[in-house]
């Protein structure tokens, strides 16, 4: 796979807004909201034909193994190292602890922290490897179901495959994105960040990106189209939903997501900063209050 040294970042195609005084727009239809805690997932053989060798999965949202686009955790013993393969469906994946390797057959190890991204292209032979106690990655599709092949079934997707390290994530906040009034954000010591990672951030277009909320972070994030799926990376959030009296605990590898124009509550405990991948359609605001 190709190392990606630097990480080309779209930040002029989204409306992240970042100051608490920001009206949300009315909503035209009843949102449904969803949340998965990481101890709710579960879990069962990624590559069933593999058996006990095969890491473990568990669906967030949608379902890996049915057509249609879906979200799902994967958890790799200590050591674990696959045979070269190929999938039939690109997927993108987000280390959330441990170190992984995904890579052709005969590349050296290049290790992805937890915080790094990568994607491996349909038909496209590599290995995986996982090279700590505690592996977990999040991984979404576009287009299921969800398929490990063997390496005579490769084909060319013409897609590339990328990794990025997390020390090649780059952070925005509102210093970088010229149409929000910094004056607004003159109470906040730590701002809220966002880094892109893929697609257009357009109306209607599907996208994916990381929002890093500071230590004690309490605001909302507004999505401001249909389709809105939120994974925690790193840290500890606690989500409001909607209806119910008590806050809920997100641990990494717990998800939330909705449908229609939405709104969700959520802050970061005081102890560390929180990062959330973030899939949705169009724009959505980050509002501290």
């Amino acid at each position: 796979m190709n190392n990606t040294k630097t990480f080309v970042s779209l930040a002029l195609a989204i409306f992240v807004t970042l100051w608490g005084s920001r009206q949300v727009a009315s909503q035209s239809v009843e949102p449904t909201f969803e949340v998965v805690l990481m101890s709710q997932v579960d879990w069962n053989p990624l590559n069933p034909a593999r058996g006990d060798q095969s890491p473990r999965a568990g669906n967030l949202w949608g379902d890996r193994t049915e057509s249609g686009s879906s979200g799902f955790l994967v958890k790799f013993e200590d050591g674990f190292a696959s045979p070269p393969h190929i999938h039939n469906v690109t997927y993108r994946g987000v280390v959330i602890s441990g170190l992984i390797h995904n890579d052709d057959p005969n590349a050296e190890n290049m290790w992805l922290p937890a915080g790094s991204f990568w994607t491996q292209p349909a038909g496209d032979v590599h290995i995986t490897s996982a090279d700590d106690s505690n592996n977990m990655a999040y991984i979404e599709i576009d287009e299921g179901p969800y398929l490990v092949l063997p390496t005579e079934e490769a084909f060319d997707s013409e897609e590339k495959p990328i990794n990025v390290d997390k020390s090649n994530i780059v952070w925005l906040d509102a210093s970088n994105i010229t149409w929000v009034d910094r004056s607004e954000m003159s109470a906040l010591v730590d701002e809220p960040k966002v880094a892109f990672l893929w697609g257009n951030p357009e109306d209607g277009e599907l996208n994916g990106t990381l929002v890093k909320l500071p230590a004690g972070f309490t605001g909302k994030i507004h999505n401001q189209n249909s389709t809105f799926h939120a994974v925690v990376i790193q840290g500890r959030s606690q989500y409001q939903v909607p209806g119910e009296t008590e806050e809920k605990t997100l641990e990494p590898g717990s998800y939330f997501g909705s449908e229609a124009e939405s709104v969700h509550q959520v802050s970061c405990e005081a102890e560390e900063e929180c990062i959330i991948y973030v899939r949705t359609e169009g724009k959505y605001d980050v509002i501290p209050t």
